[in-house]
């Protein structure tokens, strides 16, 4: 395989166990893409990953990271990938790079609908959203791949389209209008930039649909869950999502 796994988890007890699996499935893989929540200890990522032959790992943002950390190096180095390890790279919001000749679109932020439980500054930071200049930006051009945290309005996945209409959780209606926007900022992109596959994160639920012309989503189940992590083939733009069975060698 000519490609990357895509994956979203901010847990490192689950990231020791997945990057060794992926790598007895394909030891082709040498690129993670995060699709966000990135949370973690980088020696104990930098050291699952040496062993697991990742050699790096791209993180777009989500919406739960600490942004009071992770805001000031990307401002302080505009338009550049921030190496925050030996193998772990922020991506600033939008950012574009190419691997095997695809061109990848990088995304970040998402509405936390549980806001409501969250502290201001502790473990909530208005830098999760996604704004009309990062919109403007990502869309400026085509894209083969996007990488986002948050999911598009007009999802093809039946899971999360679902999920949606039912708001099992009981989420209060402002924080269900504050994702509903977030996600039209995603919608405003993934409509300009017409990418043959986008990988989201950020729903805890996995799944994927294509639409009427062609176009898949893959939304990435939470972590130590089915369908947290999908392999991309570059070559021919081929998805494979292996079991937890199938990885763990059940």
């Amino acid at each position: 395989m000519s490609g990357c796994a895509a994956t979203s988890t901010g847990n490192v007890g689950w990231l020791q166990t997945l990057l060794p699996a992926l790598h007895r499935y394909d030891r082709g893989i040498t690129t993670i893409l995060h699709a966000g929540d990135w949370w973690m200890d980088s020696r104990a990522v930098d050291y699952w990953s040496r062993r697991s032959g990742i050699e790096r790992i791209l993180v777009t943002l989500g919406n739960h990271e600490p942004y009071n950390e992770y805001t000031p190096l990307l401002e302080a180095h505009p338009g550049r990938a921030i190496r925050v390890s030996q193998f772990v790279w922020l991506l600033p919001r939008p950012w574009r790079l190419e691997i095997h000749g695809r061109e990848i679109l990088s995304l970040g932020g998402a509405a936390s609908v549980d806001r409501k439980w969250r502290t201001p500054g502790k473990d909530w930071w208005d830098d999760e959203r996604i704004l009309d200049e990062h919109v403007v930006a990502a869309s400026a051009r085509s894209a083969d791949v996007m990488v986002t945290h948050e999911s598009p309005d007009d999802t093809p996945v039946a899971q999360v389209a679902a999920l949606l209409r039912c708001n099992p959780n009981g989420f209060p209606d402002d924080a269900l209008e504050e994702s509903a926007a977030s996600r039209a900022q995603v919608d405003k992109v993934w409509t300009a930039v017409n990418p043959k596959l986008l990988f989201h994160g950020h729903m805890h639920v996995a799944g994927s649909g294509t639409t009427a012309d062609g176009h898949t989503v893959v939304s990435l189940g939470r972590d130590a869950a089915e369908g947290n992590a999908a392999l991309l083939d570059l070559v021919d733009m081929s998805v494979d999502i292996p079991s937890l069975r199938v990885l763990r060698g059940w």
